[in-house]
C-alpha cells in the first residue's frame, strides 16, 4: 500500500481533471458543430438529409454510450487508424453529443410558432436570415435549459471513457484507490470534483433562462 495524504490524492485528481475538462470541451464544441450542421441540413430539406439524420440520431440514442466507446476504440483500429484512448473517446463523444443536440435543438425550433416562419418568409428572407433573425433568438431561449442539462450529462459521461484506458478523474481515482486502499475517501473526492464542475453549469442555466425571459 502506498501512503498518500489527502493533499496527494487531491493533487493527483486535479491533474487528471484537466483531461476531463479537455475531453468535455472537445465533445461540446465538436458535437455542437455537428448537431448544428445536421439540424440545418434537415431544415434546408436537402434530399436524403432527413433520412440520414434520423438513422444517425436513432443509432446513437438507441445504444449505450459504453458500447459506442468500445466500437469506436476497436473499430478505428480495425480500419487501420493509429488509435489512442483520447482519439477514440473524442470521436465517440462528438458523435454522441451531436446526435442528442440535434434532437434537442430540432424540438426547440419546432416549438417556435409556425406563424413566425411564415412572417419571415413573407418578408422575402432567406433560410439563413429566417434562422438568424427570427427563429434562432426564440428557439435559443427555449433550448437553454435542456442544452445545458445535457452538457452536464456529457461531463459525467466522460467517466465511461476510463474503460478504454483514458485517464480522466474516474480512472485516476480508480488507480489511486487501488494504490492506497482508501476507496471511500478517493471516490468521495472524485464525486466532489464532478459536483464542482456540474452544479455551477446548472446555476448558470437557470440564470440565463431568467435573463432571456426578462429581455423577451
Amino acid at each position: 500500500m502506498v501512503d498518500f495524504s489527502l493533499w496527494d490524492i487531491a493533487r493527483q485528481l486535479l491533474l487528471a481533471l484537466r483531461w476531463t475538462l479537455g475531453l468535455s470541451l472537445i465533445a461540446v464544441v465538436g458535437g455542437g458543430a455537428l448537431g448544428f450542421l445536421v439540424l440545418v441540413a434537415r431544415l434546408a430539406r436537402i434530399p436524403g438529409a432527413a433520412a440520414v439524420a434520423s438513422i444517425y440520431v436513432h443509432l446513437f440514442q438507441g445504444t449505450p454510450l459504453l458500447m459506442q466507446l468500445f466500437l469506436c476504440y476497436f473499430g478505428l483500429a480495425m480500419l487501420g487508424v493509429d488509435t489512442s484512448p483520447l482519439l477514440a473517446a473524442s470521436v465517440c463523444l462528438v458523435l454522441y453529443t451531436g446526435a442528442y443536440l440535434t434532437e434537442i435543438w430540432r424540438g426547440c425550433v419546432e416549438a417556435v410558432p409556425r406563424g413566425q416562419w411564415e412572417a419571415a418568409a413573407s418578408l422575402a428572407m432567406s433560410l439563413h436570415e429566417q434562422l438568424r433573425y427570427v427563429i434562432a433568438p426564440q428557439a435559443g431561449r427555449i433550448a437553454m435549459a435542456p442544452t445545458v442539462g445535457f452538457l452536464v450529462q456529457v461531463i459525467k459521461g466522460t467517466a465511461l471513457t476510463s474503460v478504454i484506458g483514458f485517464v480522466e478523474i474516474t480512472k485516476a481515482g480508480q488507480m489511486i484507490a487501488n494504490a492506497t486502499y482508501q476507496p471511500f475517501l478517493v471516490y468521495s473526492c472524485v464525486g466532489l470534483l464532478y459536483f464542482a464542475l456540474c452544479y455551477p453549469l446548472s446555476l448558470w442555466s437557470r440564470h440565463m433562462e431568467r435573463r432571456l425571459q426578462y429581455r423577451h
